[in-house]
């Protein structure tokens, strides 16, 4: 556990002293870390990468958006990740929306906008969401 722990410190501080090396390390990967600094969102992390909030909130199991603290790392998958395939665009859920109206909207079907994001009961979908549309 003490070798363990040397190991990771010893990759910690490299990545810290030589971020090129690390960056074009996990970009084979297909994604890189990035360290939460304070007043950053998970929505605003996603701008600044043009990555889904969706896509980071997963990779990373957030389970609450909305909890992220300063210091913190995650971590940013290549634009067009999700969990099930490719994420052509993304789709906030408004209060009063469906899976079936936002497929309708998008041209896809209901099922494969719930596939893409993990959604067994398609009459659950909640306000407030981010949605991956393949």
């Amino acid at each position: 556990m003490r070798r363990w722990s040397l190991v990771v410190t010893v990759v910690l501080v490299a990545s810290l002293v030589f971020p090129a090396a690390a960056s074009a390390a996990s970009a084979q990967w297909g994604g890189f870390w990035h360290v939460v600094q304070p007043g950053q969102t998970v929505f605003s992390i996603g701008r600044l990468y043009d990555v889904s909030p969706y896509a980071i909130a997963t990779a990373n199991a957030l389970p609450n958006w909305n909890v992220i603290y300063a210091g913190q790392w995650l971590w940013i998958p290549s634009s067009g990740y999700t969990p099930g395939g490719y994420c052509a665009r993304s789709h906030y859920v408004s209060r009063g929306e469906t899976l079936l109206g936002i497929g309708r909207w998008y041209g896809v079907s209901a099922w494969s906008i719930a596939q893409a994001n993990g959604i067994y009961d398609l009459n659950r979908i909640y306000a407030g969401t981010w949605l991956c549309i393949p």
